[in-house]
């Protein structure tokens, strides 16, 4: 019997493992900070920005990122519809209101038509979230953000490998989050990263993301504002600084598996796959099959096909709007229609032809159904 096929997991490899027995071993007292440190300064390096600071989560990067920027109660924060939690939690922590826009049914990223139309004297930022390794228009919203006078905050938890005019994804708004969570295409376990090319900002979030103690502080243990503890262990930068040491390596599997799962489905009508629209490259981190509405086929229908091939499957993100923490955003229809005629894929990076030839089974058995 075939083994169930994971939607995700991570490349380990013996120089993942080397670098954390090294910090578990010898990374600690005066050499606590010597694998972070190391982090920073190759992820920085890989996208471009002059700093960079390892975190908790992304989730952790960007609330600092924002708490850093002055959101707070009273502003509003524009974002796509479609998102995970993640990207909204730390708005609503902050006090802020985040504002839900619809997505473009190409990209399933913003609309930046809707992002403009939505824009009020409250808006204090735009989140840019790259979805599922897909470029969001970093140019219509750097002019709108440049002419409202609105910051726009690249979400690339995503969107490592992926690029917009040979920039990479994280690299071009006033600050960048990423994610290094189990199921990324660069792991830390758990862990994120903030990064920007503001050395005011950066400054901001050093204090913020140590319990706001200034480095320059010349008394120990002497924060001078509150503060949050959102660092990253050593030992889980010791395995993040082996990842990005195999980064394009990562990267260049995720595009294999992608590029593998148009060959299988080629030929086959009334579905779409994640776009790669010029001026961008998409990392393609988690392929994703969309059904056309003539087929009827429906997100329901299609957890039950993957669950009896033995084939783990991920729905596509519902709404925010539709979550019960947020009020329905009726007028979002593409964000609400995709979702419900969608799936991601297993893509996980050690995935051989044989496995991806299972799940294209499924999609061409339920498309005959």
């Amino acid at each position: 019997m075939a083994d169930r096929i994971a939607y995700t997991k991570p490349s380990i490899t013996e120089l993942e493992v080397a670098y954390a027995t090294d910090a578990a071993r010898n990374g600690w007292g005066a050499h606590c900070y010597d694998y972070i440190h190391r982090l920073e300064r190759e992820f920085a390096a890989h996208v471009g920005t002059r700093y960079a600071i390892a975190t908790s989560s992304c989730t952790g990067a960007m609330q600092l990122g924002l708490a850093a920027t002055g959101i707070g109660p009273g502003d509003e924060v524009i974002m796509a519809d479609t998102n995970w939690i993640a990207s909204v939690a730390p708005v609503v922590h902050l006090g802020a209101t985040p504002v839900f826009v619809d997505i473009l049914e190409d990209t399933w990223c913003l609309d930046p038509d809707q992002v403009e139309a939505a824009i009020t004297p409250r808006t204090k930022a735009i989140i840019a979230v790259h979805l599922y390794g897909s470029m969001c228009d970093m140019d219509r919203l750097l002019d709108i953000g440049a002419r409202h006078g609105v910051v726009v905050i690249e979400d690339a938890a995503e969107a490592i490998g992926s690029l917009w005019r040979g920039k990479r994804a994280g690299s071009m708004g006033a600050f960048g989050t990423f994610s290094f969570h189990g199921t990324k295409t660069v792991t830390t376990g758990e862990g994120g990263m903030f990064v920007t090319d503001d050395p005011a900002l950066f400054e901001r979030v050093t204090t913020l993301s140590n319990h706001g103690r200034d480095p320059k502080e010349p008394r120990q243990f002497f924060p001078t504002i509150t503060g949050y503890k959102f660092k990253m262990a050593n030992v889980s930068a010791a395995i993040g600084c082996a990842q990005v040491e195999r980064i394009s390596e990562l990267i260049e599997g995720k595009r294999t598996i992608m590029q593998r799962y148009r060959d299988l489905l080629e030929g086959i009508n009334g579905i779409s796959l994640n776009a790669e629209p010029k001026p961008s490259v998409n990392g393609y981190w988690m392929p994703t099959v969309v059904f056309d509405r003539d087929t009827g086929v429906t997100r329901e229908m299609l957890i039950d096909a993957f669950g009896q091939a033995d084939i783990d499957a991920r729905v596509f993100f519902w709404p925010l709007s539709e979550l019960p923490m947020f009020s329905p955003c009726p007028q979002n229809t593409a964000a609400r229609d995709i979702a419900g005629r969608a799936i991601n894929l297993p893509s996980y990076h050690d995935m051989d032809l044989d496995a991806q030839a299972r799940v294209a089974e499924v999609i061409r058995q339920i498309n005959r159904s």
